[in-house]
């Protein structure tokens, strides 16, 4: 009672090639479930051809010794730059920092997803706040002026030239 089933595969070419894969039957069966009928499958088998628009994305592999980094070039680089900090204790407290505002943050969102309904919640919040920009910003030639002149606004304020 075996049979086989017919799949499609291609190669680099494209052309289709057909292959037979014989399908494993068992004789005991420990189900308390009825028998379902046997069905054999069949793939239609097509012929694709390359066209332009494919042929523009082919990615030829080279081996260039220049484009590969290595390892002690990096970690030398790594060092120089290091050596270059002037105030490291800064750069530590900042990065342990970072670190930890991070990891409080992924609890903090697990914490919100685990709360029922409160994502979904969210989730519409954010959608209508994105709603109401588009529209508000976005929309309108004059709005977008607008736009780009609060954030060169913003911009200036943030440097200190204003």
């Amino acid at each position: 009672m075996a049979t086989t089933v017919y799949a499609a595969g291609t190669s680099t070419t494209m052309a289709a090639a057909a292959v037979m894969l014989p399908r494993v039957t068992t004789t005991a069966r420990c189900s308390a479930l009825p028998n379902l009928p046997v069905r054999s499958f069949s793939t239609s088998i097509k012929q694709v051809s390359v066209s332009k628009r494919s042929s523009l994305f082919q990615i030829k592999a080279s081996e260039d010794a220049s484009s590969a980094p290595d390892a002690s070039e990096l970690f030398n680089d790594l060092k120089e730059k290091w050596d270059a900090v002037e105030n490291k204790s800064t750069v530590i407290i900042y990065g342990g920092g970072g670190i930890v505002a991070i990891w409080l943050s992924s609890i903090l969102i697990g914490a919100i997803n685990s709360v029922p309904l409160l994502p979904k919640i969210l989730e519409l919040v954010g959608l209508g706040y994105t709603g109401w920009f588009v529209y508000r910003y976005l929309l309108f030639k004059s709005s977008r002026k607008e736009l780009a002149t609060d954030i060169e606004s913003i911009k200036k304020k943030i440097a200190g030239t204003e």
